[in-house]
């Protein structure tokens, strides 16, 4: 009973604090921390530190690994292989060798400075991931290197945790270490091999049955078997329910998997966050407060000035360095752990213990902040200093030539959706360029050829580079809001008649997008709403003349609702914005078209399907409003004004016959 009471305890004062911050515009982290301080023994005594809230929050950050295990895969990690060993391993490794130097100034035992340093290379994964996810960065060039850094850091807990008894002055006998990894070689295989073989197997069996129930319980069952199997090897139990998340990942029901747990591992992550709370001796704190903020400051810009460094010898804009730097600069939650192991073993004592506690905390209560105040500071630095380039980068790319680009498209970002555009542009012979800011694939893809350059689109001479100012149309298809907003701006300031198309994730962005220029504004939430429900229609077998009518209808009332936004900022700029349900479409004569060798007057495509013909293009020239006379052709391009519906039935004049076609 004594559990539950201050499990409720835990709950409502987690609840009332976050809503206060979440009045207040502050990160629900924060909330949790404070309520964690308020409630622990350190603060109102209501909760003392509980062994079961431990293990509950022991739970909490596993399930956070089991879930990014979840949305990453193998291939995923594969191709972050270089951020992943060459950054993370540069990453802790300078930060433990700096942390040891600055330790020995201060007269600290050669053993303890190096402790120190492998408590502070750590950060946190959870609240990084979290801010990234709250920021819908995750798939941002910030968010890759960040991520690839968190996982390796992660993975170094298992040999800190063997060196740690070392550095007490035990003796650590080489067959031990050697054993001890030799086992996690063999978790790690065995992980691999059920990836491949036997989890989509068990499964297949487990959704065969139909149970909602059983499905969970078989997911829950392979996150804490393989967290309790790597435990027992001498693993921690939060990198064996990594491992298990990416076994799942690889298997067909990733996406259910996700889905289920993720309201647990939002439960479970705030009652961790709330135990990190209750370590704070505010006492201790108070008692030394120059020592604990000098020590903060010290720390944050460090690991910032040495994540950043790295970042940047890996090829990345100073932006990006900047704010994955920021991210990374407080602890992390295994520190903690790391931190327990070191005062068990007597490396450090209980008062350095709890001044590291003070600071960690702390550190962990500013990330938020300091992210947030990034951005506008980022964007100061980048106009101010807009011909700065990163050396690295001088060394890494050669230069594109683009003088001779007119009337071009530019393409920022080079994933799914960038991708599929310069493949449709290289196609149809639309001259293009492409912007992108992973240095890997501006390599790879110069190598095959591809008009690419690297750079931030945020930077007002990579978009003089790309030929902003002679170009005709640029599409964002890019995952980081901020570079979004900050490119559609400078773009609007650089080409007032460029046609700009934006690519984002959420309804709720279009407005701010559109008062800063942006012509057209694609969100994924609304987009896919629509794919869902023509799939649906077309199960059940819906002609399909009525599901493009459908989604014409739809599309017209949505982004409708839209078009305030838009007007409220720039001027109409085709016949469409104003003239409610009526759409402009374009339509090429295909071979098998019942057109082709008519007549515009013989066709009488306006009798027949009610849209009106208002120019055509053929080879020779561009006829405008054209005359009766004119002679459909295999290729002629024909501007239609009509409905949804009148457009729909106009389609099919346009294509083969349906007998030909089949």
């Amino acid at each position: 009973m004594e559990f539950l009471r201050e499990l409720i305890v835990i709950f409502a004062l987690a609840v009332g604090v976050v809503v206060v911050f979440n009045h207040l515009r502050l990160p629900a982290i924060i909330g949790y921390l404070v309520a964690g301080a308020l409630a622990g023994p350190h603060g109102f005594g209501l909760v003392q530190e509980s062994e079961q809230v431990k293990v509950m929050a022991e739970i909490g950050v596993a399930l956070l690994l089991f879930t990014i295990g979840m949305e990453l895969s193998l291939s995923y990690l594969s191709r972050l292989k270089k951020l992943l060993f060459l950054g993370g391993g540069l990453q802790v490794g300078l930060t433990i060798v700096a942390t040891a130097i600055v330790g020995l100034a201060f007269l600290f035992p050669i053993r303890q400075a190096i402790f120190l340093g492998m408590l502070v290379a750590l950060s946190s994964t959870a609240i990084v991931l979290k801010l990234l996810a709250e920021r819908g960065e995750m798939d941002s060039p910030q968010g890759e290197t960040a991520l690839a850094i968190l996982i390796f850091q992660d993975l170094c807990v298992v040999p800190m945790t063997l060196l740690t008894p070392f550095l007490s002055g035990e003796t650590l006998l080489f067959s031990e270490v050697a054993w001890v990894f030799g086992k996690a070689l063999i978790v790690l295989a065995l992980a691999v091999i059920a990836a491949r073989y036997a989890v989509p197997w068990v499964l297949s069996q487990v959704v065969a049955t139909r149970n909602r129930e059983v499905f969970l319980l078989s997911i829950i069952l392979l996150c804490v078997g393989t967290a309790y199997l790597t435990a027992e090897t001498g693993l921690s139990l939060a990198l064996g329910a990594f491992i298990a998340g990416l076994v799942i990942s690889e298997s067909e029901y990733s996406h259910q998997a996700l889905g289920d747990i993720l309201p647990f591992r939002h439960a479970f992550n705030g009652i961790f966050f709330v135990s990190i709370g209750m370590l704070f001796q505010s006492h201790t704190v108070f008692a030394n407060p120059v020592f604990t903020i000098l020590g903060v400051v010290a720390l944050i810009l460090g690991k910032a000035v040495i994540a950043s460094g790295v970042v940047l010898l890996l090829g990345y804009p100073f932006r990006v360095a900047f704010l994955t730097g920021l991210g990374l600069g407080q602890i992390g939650e295994f520190s903690f752990v790391l931190a327990t192991v070191g005062l068990a073993s007597g490396i450090i004592s209980d008062f350095q213990f709890q001044l590291f506690v003070g600071a960690a905390v702390l550190s962990m209560t500013a990330t938020p902040f300091l992210w947030n105040w990034a951005d506008p500071f980022t964007r100061g630095l980048t106009t101010r200093f807009h011909r700065w380039r990163n050396p690295f980068e001088k060394r890494l790319f050669t230069r594109v030539s683009t003088s001779k680009l007119r009337d071009h498209v530019i393409i920022v970002g080079f994933g799914v959706n960038g991708k599929n555009l310069a493949r449709v542009m290289q196609r149809v012979e639309i001259p293009f360029i492409v912007v992108e800011m992973n240095p890997e694939i501006v390599r790879s893809e110069k190598k095959s050829g591809l008009p690419i350059i690297y750079g931030d689109a945020a930077n007002r001479e990579v978009l003089k580079k790309a030929g902003i100012a002679r170009a005709r149309l640029l599409v964002l298809a890019i995952s980081d809001p901020t570079v979004t907003r900050h490119a559609t701006d400078t773009a609007r300031r650089f080409n007032p008649a460029l046609h700009i198309i934006v690519r984002t994730r959420y309804v709720r962005e279009m407005e701010s997008l559109y008062a800063l220029g942006a012509n057209e504004v694609v969100p994924e939430e609304f987009e896919t709403s629509i794919e869902i429900f023509s799939r649906v229609l077309k199960n059940f077998l819906v002609p399909r003349d009525v599901v493009e009518s459908s989604i014409r209808e739809i599309r017209q009332d949505g982004y409708d609702m839209f078009r305030t936004w838009r007007d409220a900022h720039r001027p109409v700029d085709a016949i469409r914005e104003f003239v409610r349900g009526v759409e402009i479409e374009i339509y090429r004569v295909e071979e098998g078209s019942p057109l082709i060798g008519h007549s515009l007057a013989e066709a009488d495509l306006r009798n027949k399907t009610g849209a009106m013909v208002l120019a055509i293009q053929t080879d020779s020239e561009m006829q405008p409003n054209p005359s009766s006379s004119f002679v459909f052709t295999v290729g002629s391009i024909v501007l239609m004004l009509g409905t949804p519906r009148q457009l729909v039935k106009t389609a099919s004049l346009f294509k083969p016959k349906a007998s030909e076609s089949k």
